[in-house]
């Protein structure tokens, strides 16, 4: 497409002589606002991924992708529905718990939490939980009177693994005097890290039976959590539960439990997308302007060369050539350096706050512990192929433009 005199004309007019220096600081600028546009572009995108991941697997690996609930006061024959849900095909595992509300206490530390009452079978099948024991372990939990807390919870309060933590249930038992706030004391079995902030900071997963006896529930549960063997198929088998168990219990699915959530952050991460576009854009305008620049500054050039015998054909594709080689490599470097940062966002995170002594990413906001991202090369192409196509299309003007000079009009007045 291009022979070796339109290849050899066009690296010596992006070689600027001394005189035409500004014309090549323009092109310089050019070539850096399309890198900085195209890496500025891939990290935030892989911000954005590595968030909708994380929060998507840990919320998922917690919480479970569907959750069964009873229409009455009381789910009582909680038994017979688990074994009945286990028999519909793509049903992994299921897990019934009582969940409440209570104020957790211990050396003169108190704040709110939220109890889970599971079995042990249950906690070792959510991966999420199962894998994230950093210290103690599980053994006797059904029948004992120990619990399960967060690191977050046990640095604040000072706890380890055999130390005692106080529930305070704000349902107590109703006495002649008001009512009594139910308390009793736990001991710690062990003690978890999922990396987010809101489950390692204020959950606390207790044995069922004990959970039971705690929230006066004697032989009943809150909910069962339902695991699948995927969880984009949570929509598609809510009819076959809801069919094999009936109508008297409300089945929910992930998607519509945390609609609104991850809603919020499509919307955001297709917002943050096309602000950033507008980056590409604006350094495609530059390389217009380089470009006409360069074709007035070379008119009489131009005009020698078609006198000859160079065809307009040529004249056109030597310019597009120097235009589109400005996207081509700033394209090129911005890859390698939005790829390069966001493989390494977290080093490069502590590492200016340790330079700074601030705090970048506080967890209690953003619920993880650490900055995520999470590369998808079918963005990176996206985000390539579009860069390419704003240069390509930047440069067709200006060359067209110097193509259509005319080598007499230009010699006589020049």
């Amino acid at each position: 497409m291009f022979s070796r005199f339109e290849f050899s004309v066009a690296m010596r007019y992006l070689r600027a002589k001394r005189q035409e220096g500004f014309i090549s600081v323009i092109a310089w600028f050019s070539l850096m606002g399309i890198g900085l546009g195209v890496a500025t572009l891939i990290i935030v995108m892989a911000v954005m991924n590595g968030f909708r991941h994380e929060l998507l697997s840990r919320i998922l690996g917690l919480n479970g992708h569907m959750t069964i609930t009873s229409y009455n006061s009381e789910f009582t024959n909680y038994t017979n529905v688990a074994d009945q849900i286990l028999e519909v095909p793509g049903v992994v595992s299921v897990m019934p718990m009582i969940e409440g509300q209570v104020m957790a206490s211990a050396n003169g530390s108190a704040s709110g939490s939220v109890v889970r009452g599971v079995t042990k079978e249950g906690f070792l099948n959510r991966n999420q939980l199962s894998n994230s024991i950093i210290s103690g372990d599980l053994e006797g939990f059904d029948d004992g009177d120990g619990v399960v807390i967060g690191v977050r919870m046990a640095r604040r309060m000072g706890l380890d693994v055999g130390d005692n933590i106080t529930l305070i249930a704000p349902k107590g038992q109703v006495t002649a005097f008001g009512t009594v706030p139910r308390m009793k004391s736990y001991y710690i079995q062990s003690i978890f890290e999922v990396g987010m902030y809101e489950y390692d900071n204020s959950f606390i997963y207790m044995p069922l039976k004990q959970a039971q006896i705690y929230f006066n529930q004697p032989g009943s549960i809150s909910a069962i959590e339902v695991m699948l063997e995927s969880a984009d198929n949570a929509l598609l088998m809510k009819k076959p539960i809801s069919d094999i168990i009936g109508r008297n219990y409300w089945v929910r699915d992930w998607q519509r439990v945390n609609s609104s959530f991850f809603t919020a952050l499509q919307v955001e991460r297709n917002v943050m997308f096309l602000i950033l576009t507008l980056i590409i854009i604006v350094a495609a305008f530059n390389i217009i302007s380089s470009q006409i620049m360069l074709v007035n500054d070379k008119a009489r050039g131009i005009a020698i060369l078609r006198s000859m015998g160079a065809s307009r054909n040529s004249i056109l594709r030597i310019f597009f050539m120097t235009g589109s080689s400005v996207g081509v490599i700033g394209t090129i470097f911005g890859s390698v350096l939005g790829i390069s940062f966001a493989s390494n966002i977290e080093t490069i995170r502590r590492w200016i706050e340790s330079l700074s002594n601030t705090n970048l990413f506080q967890a209690e906001i953003y619920f993880l512990s650490k900055l995520p991202a999470r590369i998808e090369q079918g963005e990176v192409v996206t985000v390539i192929v579009m860069a390419l196509a704003l240069s390509f299309v930047a440069s067709i003007y200006p060359a067209w433009r110097a193509a259509r000079l005319d080598p007499v009009e230009v010699l006589r007045y020049e």
